[in-house]
């Protein structure tokens, strides 16, 4: 099994996180990834997050390279506009770049670390995509493919990698070391060009979740029970995703060091790419520690009553029940409706409605759906409502003021000490009319829908589809209560009004039981702001805590086992859960956010960047053994 964590090493040439990197000089790391200032998923998150425990250990001899697909990133990207104050060879490969009639841009990621950046624009050599294409298929197989525009702009860019790298090598002393790490199957084309021509680049490629795997787990029944029966050519062909899969095999089969992101997809790598990652590359976090015990517990008031206030005008209009007994509990990500868990979260929910009901339960569940639709707009209904509740407040605040002033004068000005006024005196009728009529346009006698947005397409939407069958449409007498929202949640938008991280710290629980995740970012955000989670065995975070924490769900975490489990018997288990957990008094909850929150340090990437440190040791190691090979054979 693939190399993890807890390895160190310390032989002739290694990094092992001492090691001084000074500014400008060697050794130098170069990480190539697709979301460089383009986010796209959760790889994003991933090279972010990782950027200030990189700086850190590697200082000015780090620099990132990703695609210039949009002409407008200043909201991530600031150039250097100064090249002659500019340590390293960064500079002076650019400006070859630039010389040969290439749009390079060359700056800062604006981000905590501010990392050196350079885009490539894909464009720049479209018009020799056709080469490109007939080149990839005659020098390594990949088949050639017409009219995509994601596999058109991958070419292209591992082109301009290519050429940068080449003059890279230039510019930096023949005694300089050069690491080079490649992510996913958009990157990795140029390791075959490294080894093709020799170049003195130690290169590392991170899959973070296999292609073919990805559509497999989607589209095919028991993927981890057939994992070693399936035909990777056949799978592809019938994906018409070829050459896509081809470039990641090559990249897989070139490197000095293939690395993954967790056990669970390096057993994908061993089945669908035919090689067996080295070392596995866990995932973490910038965990932010709060020194007073109480902080966590008071951020999670408050952001639970930004969440309230959302509650009240979604649900209050038709029905008000007790949101000191109510519960939070969401779930988020991309639009995988299997792989997500989306699937089995809807069943083990509407088995928590039932159960909680004949349990007699006073307390309610508000499950929140998280994720990114096509939609239309805002719900119109969801926005009138949510408007008139803060006319209702408004008037409030009127009478308030009135009375404020007129109570006052009324105490101080009474001769019956021992009489209480009647307020109704101090209120004008023009707002006790407005009032009732606020109130009474506000009332409604339909229950409260279960969606926020008016979608593209409604009626295929499987989440849509489920609710209903099930009838877990928000009814009066329904312990379980579901908001689906659509769209990414932000501090501009109307309903919430906040950033997706408060959001969090405002839930009581986060659920992701993924049927496949490569690791599975959206658990460990949750523990990292004080919130009890739970994961599956079949997600790399999940299985990673599994294999490596005694007592997880004490410390917060609550993992699912999927993997030799059927569909059924999953969402049983976790409606089980979730029952014992709405029956849970709120210091029992208050201790385990605390205990969740002490357990995401172990995921910060101060801890878990040595494992990068390890990979591009034994990079370096490689490219020096292949180095003395060939001298040995020359001689």
């Amino acid at each position: 099994m693939p190399k993890n964590t807890t390895i160190t090493k310390n032989s002739s040439g290694s990094l092992n996180g001492t090691e001084v990197h000074k500014e400008g000089q060697g050794p130098f790391l170069l990480e190539v990834a697709w979301e460089v200032c383009n986010q796209v998923g959760g790889i994003y998150t991933v090279i972010r997050s990782k950027i200030p425990a990189t700086i850190q250990k590697w200082k000015g001899s780090y620099c990132m390279i990703g695609p210039l697909l949009d002409a407008d990133v200043s909201a991530e990207f600031e150039d250097i506009v100064d090249f002659e104050n500019d340590a390293g060879p960064w500079s002076g490969a650019v400006m070859k770049m630039r010389n040969m009639g290439f749009e390079v841009r060359y700056g800062h990621w604006l981000v905590t670390g501010k990392p050196r950046v350079i885009l490539l624009k894909p464009l720049d050599v479209f018009d020799k995509l056709e080469i490109l294409k007939r080149q990839l298929f005659e020098q390594y197989g990949i088949e050639y493919r017409k009219n995509d525009t994601l596999y058109d702009q991958v070419v292209a860019f591992c082109e301009l990698v290519t050429v940068f790298l080449k003059l890279f090598m230039e510019e930096v002393e023949e005694e300089d070391r050069v690491i080079t790490h490649f992510h996913e199957w958009m990157t990795c084309i140029p390791i075959a060009y490294i080894n093709k021509e020799h170049l003195a680049i130690s290169t590392v490629f991170t899959t973070h979740a296999t292609l073919l795997g990805r559509y497999l787990a989607m589209n095919k029944e028991n993927f981890y029970a057939n994992l070693d029966s399936y035909d990777w050519q056949r799978e592809a062909k019938e994906f018409n995703i070829t050459p896509m899969v081809q470039a990641e095999r090559l990249g897989a089969h070139s490197t000095d060091v293939f690395t993954t992101v967790s056990e669970v997809t390096a057993r994908e790598c061993k089945h669908l790419l035919g090689v067996e990652p080295t070392i596995i590359l866990p995932n973490g976090l910038n965990i932010e520690r709060f020194v007073a015990f109480h902080e966590v517990q008071n951020l999670h008031q408050r952001y639970k009553e930004k969440i309230n206030q959302f509650v009240m005008g979604h649900f209050f209009h038709c029905y008000p029940f007790d949101l000191d007994d109510t519960l939070y509990f969401f779930t988020s990500g991309r639009y995988e409706y299997k792989n997500k868990g989306y699937d089995v979260t809807l069943e083990a929910l509407s088995l928590l409605n039932v159960m909680m009901k004949e349990a007699g339960m006073k307390v309610n569940v508000v499950a929140f759906f998280i994720t990114k639709q096509p939609v239309w707009s805002i719900n119109p209904e969801v926005l009138q409502t949510r408007a008139i509740m803060e006319e209702i407040r408004q008037n409030c605040n009127a009478i308030l003021k009135q009375l404020e002033g007129s109570l006052f004068h009324a105490a101080v000005s009474s001769e019956d000490e021992s009489s209480f006024p009647d307020l109704n005196e101090f209120v004008e009728e023009y707002w006790k009319l407005r009032y009732r009529r606020t109130i009474q346009s506000w009332k409604s006698k339909q229950w409260p829908i279960i969606i926020t947005h008016n979608m593209v397409n409604d009626v295929d939407d499987e989440i849509l589809n489920y609710l209903r069958g099930s009838r877990l449409i928000n009814g009066p007498k329904d312990n379980v209560k579901i908001v689906y929202h659509p769209d990414f949640i932000t501090p501009t938008s109307p309903l919430f009004g906040m950033e997706y991280g408060d959001f969090v710290r405002g839930c009581h629980l986060g659920i992701f039981p993924s049927y496949y995740e490569p690791w599975g970012y959206t658990p460990l955000e949750c523990i990292a702001r004080g919130v009890p989670t739970v994961t599956s065995d079949l997600s790399g975070f999940g299985d990673y805590v599994m294999k490596n924490t005694e007592q997880h769900q004490d410390k917060g975490v609550f993992v699912m086992q999927r993997y030799k489990k059927d569909f059924k018997t999953s969402a049983r288990e976790l409606a089980e859960y979730l029952f014992e957990f709405t029956k849970s008094d709120r210091r029992h909850r208050m201790v385990l956010r605390s205990k969740a929150e002490d357990f995401s340090e172990f995921f910060d990437w101060s801890n878990l960047i040595n494992a990068y440190e390890i990979a591009y040791t034994e990079a370096l190691e490689k490219t020096s053994r292949k180095k003395e090979g060939a001298d040995t054979e020359n001689k």
